[in-house]
């Protein structure tokens, strides 16, 4: 039986995807109790509603929270440009953090806060939930069996609505502001593509070369889009396109293609995975994931987390993992400025 722990929910009223961190709170076992500090008082009545009994205290400082709580782990879902001096408080504090992406708008600000975390052999998690996912999980397994051989490629993109940059209230976000949210569709979204490709593979992207535009024209000073061609650390080459083009929904797949066959996952489908390989008692065939989507979202993977702080095992990703991602998008973006390939360290 896992040990339960307290967590800290450390927001505003800019935060991202609070109701279903709520939700995850509310049905994770291994949160006894959980803590909300909210400067805005945005989330209050949403987390008595969500928690209940659970729900211990509210504060309006975050300071205060940690210095009067003490929580095992901390919950950080913040404005990007504001998020780093709240995680660095909260592993003062000593408390392992689970962080909502981006968390910062320089890879060169999240970098110090991995190197305290490890220095403290505290846990520092990107909010990549897409990991947990059942057909992610095996299609990693997959490949990890050698089905494909040697690994030769890989193609990726992620394409969402261009509707909602056409609001009015979206463009009055940070999601839309450069200098608040580091940039645009890529760190939003894409960058959980380009973490599931290394981590489905084994392999960290060494150097890119990319593009980032603005192609609709909206009142936005971040990408709406966004291509990229990758280099991975094993030899393999790879490409990524990642925009916001449709009127509604999202067109999305994840490609590796290997010396014996390939596997194709597109997540948002009901058949999200299928492979083929030339080898076994398979070989020549076409084969089709049969497993359940779900759990799927956040909830597997704040579980994971907490689950992870409480009995000290290993996270969902780790910290050096979670900084990978960022240092991999930053460098596309530095690429796209310079019209030059970036080495990614």
């Amino acid at each position: 039986m896992a040990d339960s722990i307290k967590v800290a929910l450390m927001t505003h009223a800019g935060g991202a995807h609070v109701g279903a961190y709520l939700s995850a709170l509310a049905e994770t076992e291994e949160c006894s109790t959980v803590v909300l500090s909210d400067p805005d008082s945005r989330y209050n009545a949403s987390a008595e509603k969500a928690l209940g009994r659970k729900l211990a205290a509210t504060y309006q400082s975050h300071a205060e929270l940690l210095a009067r709580e003490k929580p095992t782990m901390a919950l950080v879902t913040m404005e990007a440009k504001l998020a780093p001096p709240v995680i660095d408080a909260a592993l003062t504090a000593g408390c392992h953090v689970f962080a909502e992406k981006p968390g910062c708008v320089r890879a060169e600000d999240f970098q110090p806060l991995v190197e305290k975390a490890d220095r403290q052999h505290l846990n520092l998690m990107l909010a990549l939930a897409n990991r947990l996912n059942p057909e992610i999980v095996e299609a990693r397994r997959l490949i990890e069996t050698g089905v494909l051989g040697k690994l030769y490629g890989v193609d990726m993109h992620l394409i969402a609505d261009q509707t909602r940059l056409t609001r009015t209230s979206y463009q009055e976000q940070w999601f839309a502001k450069k200098d608040r949210a580091g940039g645009g569709h890529l760190i939003w979204l894409g960058i959980h593509w380009l973490d599931l490709a290394m981590h489905i593979t084994g392999t960290s992207i060494q150097s890119a070369a990319g593009f980032t535009t603005n192609i609709g024209g909206q009142a936005i000073s971040v990408e709406d889009s966004a291509t990229a061609a990758l280099k991975f650390d094993n030899g393999m080459l790879g490409t990524m396109t990642s925009g916001y083009y449709l009127d509604r929904g999202y067109h999305s797949h994840i490609k590796v293609w290997g010396q014996a066959g390939w596997l194709h996952l597109e997540s948002m489908k009901d058949q999200p995975l299928q492979w083929y390989t030339s080898k076994g008692p398979h070989a020549g065939k076409v084969q089709s994931w049969a497993g359940s989507k779900n759990p799927r979202g956040y909830t597997p993977f704040v579980r994971a987390a907490i689950k992870a702080c409480a009995n000290r095992s290993d996270p969902p990703i780790s910290s050096a993992h979670s900084l990978r991602a960022l240092k991999t998008v930053f460098g596309i973006y530095s690429a796209a400025e310079s019209g030059r390939t970036t080495v990614i360290d």
